[in-house]
């Protein structure tokens, strides 16, 4: 349960939870605005009995796709029966059963006095997107940015490396240093942490 466990980032504004669900141990993140309660699912991943009862009690009126990964959507229909609504970024769209919203670049999302700014991020696939909260050091990165390197791109069709380096290097790595990148699988890090790297993930190819 959200409650009792200590949130993952919290300050006097907003209440940050991370919860691993499914196989793939993918992160599902539950934002909430502490002035309103008012709260968003960031990837309703897996394991749609935890997350969709949490995520009503919590105040969560909408969910955010980082992509289309059908690792990242198993709880997206449960969501909706549930009366959340569900966004994709556009070209991503066509991997979800159903949807209720597309995700355009520089979207801005209000989830009670907090304001999440989307930015387009292709290469792990076309329409996958990061949502960075404003005046908080928070960014969600689904599958583009991880401790030690981008995304995968060398096992999905219409993934693209150069892309996701392109996209990283250019939307991404001009974010302050302190910034916490949360990523859809694994550990935190920050930008500041990553961005010395490009260059050997570059020459290594992935």
């Amino acid at each position: 349960m959200v409650g009792p466990r200590p949130a993952h980032y919290q300050t006097a504004e907003l209440r940050l939870d991370k919860l691993v669900v499914g196989p793939f141990e993918n992160n599902a993140y539950i934002l909430r605005c502490l002035t309103t309660g008012v709260a968003v699912l960031i990837d309703a991943a897996n394991e749609h009995d935890l997350l969709i009862p949490l995520a009503k009690s919590h105040g969560v009126r909408q969910v955010l796709t980082t992509h289309g990964h059908w690792d990242h959507i198993q709880a997206v229909t449960q969501a909706r029966d549930a009366g959340l609504e569900v966004a994709i970024g556009e070209a991503d769209a066509d991997m979800l059963p159903a949807y209720d919203l597309i995700i355009h670049d520089t979207d801005v999302f209000e989830v009670g006095a907090l304001r999440l700014h989307t930015i387009h991020n292709p290469g792990h696939t076309p329409g996958s997107v990061s949502f960075l909260v404003e005046g908080f050091p928070l960014l969600f990165t689904g599958d583009t940015l991880f401790p030690g390197g981008a995304g995968n791109t060398s096992a999905h069709e219409q993934a693209s490396f150069t892309q996701i380096i392109e996209s990283i290097d250019h939307r991404l790595f001009g974010l302050p240093t302190e910034t916490i990148v949360l990523a859809g699988h694994g550990l935190d890090t920050t930008i500041g942490t990553e961005r010395p790297h490009l260059q050997s993930w570059i020459d290594r190819g992935w």
